[in-house]
């Protein structure tokens, strides 16, 4: 059982008991490659989202309609990957054990490693949905395998432990499915081409992934510099050519066709965009991923 927490996202102040949702922040970009301030995000959004109405005119939901529990954040160890990903798998754990969704928000994008790890025992058959301007498929970063710009390669790692050994290459199935990457080394490209299935710039061929999971569990990873930098500044590793917030929605949308086990939303800097706006954003993106997942 976990405690009431104080300041909540708007809407998501049920009892941990009756929650079918959890909310739990990572505040945590020890490993960010260019410009930090992530670790600020999971506050801002939370405290930013009474800016925004609980109400969702496009998809004629509201978040009093569903009990929601906002866990707050984590305390983290910033010097040390490792031991902050365990106090992330920690939460997850507790949190699928009670027989509830985890619903995290970074931080840096190498805090989903933690929840995955977590996740993936509990669904052996576990694919992961993964919306990003970046691959993170390196297999280090100046030589640290535990850095966002590698999360998806750790990730897919786990997910290939679980394959059987009988498998070959001519019948593997990609398990990571990347939408928005339009940026990486040639390599994490070439790894893509072998072991996940990308697609390049926007979301095109979402909808016929997800038709072709069928009821298999997913792990939703959304990294919001999918997002364009005009609409979304406020984040570590900007990269020009992104998504609108309304081809996002609509991916959102999208993805709740599938069988959802987990999300989690990261790669907000708040310090990075002085307006706001970029707060502003994320929180309505969190918003309608909760309405989009609320069962």
């Amino acid at each position: 059982m976990l405690p009431n927490n104080v300041e909540t996202f708007i809407g998501c102040d049920a009892t941990y008991a009756d929650a079918s949702i959890v909310l739990y922040g990572a505040p945590f970009d020890s490993t960010t490659s260019y410009r930090p301030g992530a670790r600020f995000g999971s506050k801002a959004i939370r405290g930013e989202s009474f800016g925004i109405e609980m109400y969702s005119p496009y998809q004629n939901r509201d978040l009093t309609d569903y009990a929601i529990f906002d866990s707050g954040d984590l305390e983290l160890c910033f010097g040390s990957p490792e031991s902050a990903l365990n106090v992330i798998g920690e939460r997850t754990r507790t949190i699928l054990n009670d027989g509830k969704f985890p619903f995290l928000i970074g931080g840096e994008h190498l805090v989903t490693l933690g929840a995955v790890r977590e996740v993936l025992p509990r669904y052996p058959n576990l694919h992961i949905i993964h919306f990003d301007a970046h691959a993170d498929l390196r297999d280090d970063y100046f030589g640290a395998k535990l850095s966002h710009a590698c999360v998806l390669r750790r990730c897919d790692e786990l997910l290939r432990a679980t394959e059987p050994a009988s498998n070959s290459q001519a019948t593997f199935r990609p398990r990571i499915h990347q939408f928005g990457i339009r940026s990486g080394i040639r390599e994490e490209f070439e790894f893509a081409a072998k072991y996940t299935n990308m697609h390049r710039f926007d979301f095109a061929g979402l909808a016929e992934t997800i038709e072709s999971l069928g009821d298999a569990p997913v792990y939703l990873t959304l990294d919001l510099d999918v997002l364009d930098p005009s609409a979304f500044p406020g984040t570590g590793t900007p990269e020009a050519g992104g998504v609108s917030f309304l081809q996002l929605l609509s991916a959102i949308q999208t993805v709740r066709l599938a069988n959802v086990v987990g999300c989690d939303v990261n790669e907000l800097a708040p310090n990075l965009d002085a307006s706001g706006a970029s707060t502003a954003l994320a929180c309505k993106v969190v918003r309608e991923l909760l309405l989009a997942l609320a069962k």
